[in-house]
């Protein structure tokens, strides 16, 4: 059974950065592209950046983060991570990571990042 855990979210001033972090356990992780959504209130869930397996191919990024947000990894910890930086209000919301298996679709319960002054 997949699991995935985030972490790192957390209240932030604009200007400010975050990483967070999604550990996965219970399939091999190193096999699979990974992604990381974001869902604001009242909001769809939205599509913030993909990563390929072994990291070597260019990651997408959607238009509102790009220049600011880096997604990477590291298969020897079975780790995604966010890098996020010069963060703006419009991007407070909940952050999931996602692994899609040939078998099964999974999530990880979030991480909330709120970026106010």
């Amino acid at each position: 059974q997949v699991q995935l855990v985030e972490s790192g979210g957390g209240l932030v001033q604009p200007g400010g950065s975050l990483r967070l972090s999604c550990v996965a356990s219970g399939t091999l992780f190193r096999l699979y592209g990974m992604r990381w959504y974001r869902q604001a209130p009242g909001k769809q869930r939205e599509l913030v950046a993909t990563i390929s397996a072994s990291g070597s191919s260019t990651n997408y990024y959607a238009d509102s983060v790009k220049g600011r947000f880096t997604i990477s990894r590291d298969n020897a910890k079975n780790t995604v991570y966010l890098q996020m930086n010069s963060l703006k209000p419009e991007d407070t919301a909940v952050y999931y990571c996602n692994l899609v298996t040939g078998a099964s679709d999974n999530w990880g319960q979030g991480t909330q990042v709120t970026v106010s002054s």
